[in-house]
C-alpha cells in the first residue's frame, strides 16, 4: 500500500456500508455512474440503490481493507475482504473517481 492514501469516495464506500448507511452509500455514486457486478450493470442512481439492497448492505456486508494500488490518476484497484448474508471472500474492486464522487465501480472475478 506504500504511501498512497486511498480517495476519500473510496474510503467511505467502504465506512457506509459497514455502517449501514443507504443515503450515504449511493450519495456518494455520480447520477451517471455505473456499478459493475462480475458482468452485471446497475446504473446510476436507482441503479445503484437496486444493488446496495440486493447486494450489499441488504444482506449486511462489511468490508475491511487488504490491499490497494493506483493504476492511473482516476482509477484504484482495491481488495476487500468481504463478509455478511452473501457473498464472503476477498474480492477486487476497481474504483473510478471523479472529483469526491464514484464514476464506476467494478467487481472483478479474482
Amino acid at each position: 500500500m506504500d504511501d498512497l492514501t486511498l480517495p476519500t469516495a473510496i474510503t467511505a464506500f467502504i465506512n457506509t456500508t459497514n455502517a449501514s448507511d443507504s443515503a450515504g452509500f449511493v450519495a456518494l455514486f455520480t447520477a451517471d455512474a455505473v456499478l459493475n457486478d462480475w458482468g452485471t450493470e446497475y446504473h446510476g442512481t436507482d441503479g445503484i440503490a437496486s444493488w446496495n439492497q440486493t447486494d450489499n448492505i441488504g444482506k449486511q456486508s462489511h468490508f475491511e481493507l487488504a490491499d490497494f494500488r493506483q493504476t492511473d490518476p482516476r482509477t484504484w484497484i482495491v481488495d476487500l475482504v468481504v463478509t455478511g448474508n452473501g457473498f464472503n471472500g476477498t474480492s477486487p474492486f476497481q474504483f473510478t473517481v471523479s472529483e469526491d464522487h464514484l464514476q464506476e465501480v467494478k467487481i472483478l472475478p479474482d
